[in-house]
């Protein structure tokens, strides 16, 4: 498959500093969520156990099980956007839920997060599904335009959470010039992403990267792999509160 370029000019320094901005904010959130809580959990291991333990609500005992509830379950003091899970849809491997970034921002502001039921650590684990992809860009394109879609995965030293998850955002405007010198190559199918991804990680000797793909004009889909965050550096990753 033809590669057209990778980036070879260091990558402004400003992503750096939203994106350890954004992890903050989120921490926090978290941390005022579960420090009074005698069932807290480990913070990077919230995903996971949402998606172990978050989904089943009819199980027994959820509400004392699960630290974020379905936002439509009746759990004591559990009520408000961060601190509850808001699902999207689910199939037998993966599941979409609302970021807990979307709290507080305009009702047409997007970000979502889709992850599989099975533990996958992340970008860097060899049980990462093909078919995630395809479910992310479907789960994406009821909520956005496909030209606005992105789907973006943090590498390991870029994420918070210690299960994959896509992040369903939309592009920034007017990006088309760092996306010009930053587009790594072309796949023209979704179930491709981690197969060209591993071989251009081999090729450029890149252990730890992050993942972009979006629609490409002719056809199939850019990917753009980076050093950095690809949610901060190319996308709408968060809102200005209301």
């Amino acid at each position: 498959m033809p590669v057209a370029r990778f980036p070879r000019t260091p990558v402004p320094a400003k992503p750096r500093n939203v994106f350890f901005l954004g992890v903050c904010v989120f921490v926090l959130s978290l941390l005022g969520l579960y420090s009074a809580d005698s069932k807290a959990i480990d913070r990077s291991d919230t995903l996971l156990h949402i998606v172990q333990q978050c989904l089943q609500k009819d199980q027994p005992g959820y509400c004392e099980q699960c630290l974020v509830p379905e936002r439509h379950t009746v759990c004591t003091g559990k009520t408000s956007c961060r601190a509850t899970t808001e699902l999207w849809t689910e199939n037998a491997e993966f599941v979409a839920i609302r970021d807990i970034k979307m709290c507080g921002c305009p009702a047409d502001f997007v970000h979502g997060l889709v992850l599989p039921k099975q533990v996958v650590t992340g970008i860097e684990d060899d049980r990462r599904p093909d078919s995630i992809w395809q479910f992310a860009w479907d789960v994406a394109a009821q909520r956005l335009p496909a030209e606005e879609i992105a789907l973006a995965v943090n590498g390991k030293s870029r994420r918070s959470q210690n299960q994959l998850h896509i992040h369903l955002v939309r592009l920034k405007p007017g990006i088309e010039p760092l996306l010009a010198s930053s587009v790594a190559g072309h796949v023209q199918r979704l179930a491709d992403v981690w197969r060209w991804a591993d071989q251009q990680a081999q090729r450029l000797h890149m252990p730890d990267y992050g993942l972009l793909v979006m629609r490409a004009p002719s056809g199939g889909y850019k990917v753009v792999m980076t050093a950095e965050s690809p949610e901060y550096l190319f996308t709408q990753a968060v809102c200005t509160p209301q």
